[in-house]
């Protein structure tokens, strides 16, 4: 199992106008997936596919499951932030 905080930043339109987007979500791997993703260095873009799940059974904390994760160029991607655990 490997758990980290992801950082995602985007500029996007709504409304009509720009909107520049900045949130961390935690993220949740298991498997080989996890172990892949303890081998991406901090700070590396990468995009994530997977899904959205509550942290437990009583929990409203939103944690986004890893399924798959690719390296990308440039910086205006999600970044691995902290490892945690």
């Amino acid at each position: 199992m490997a758990e980290a905080r992801l950082a995602h930043e985007t500029m996007v339109t709504e409304a009509g106008l720009p909107r520049q987007v900045r949130c961390e979500v935690p993220l949740l791997a298991l498997g080989t997936t996890a172990r892949c993703l303890d081998a991406v260095s901090l700070g590396a873009a990468i995009r994530i596919g997977g899904f959205l799940a509550a942290r437990g059974r009583n929990s409203k904390t939103l944690v986004l499951h890893v399924q798959t994760f690719d390296f990308l160029e440039g910086t205006e991607h999600g970044q691995i932030l902290q490892e945690e655990g």
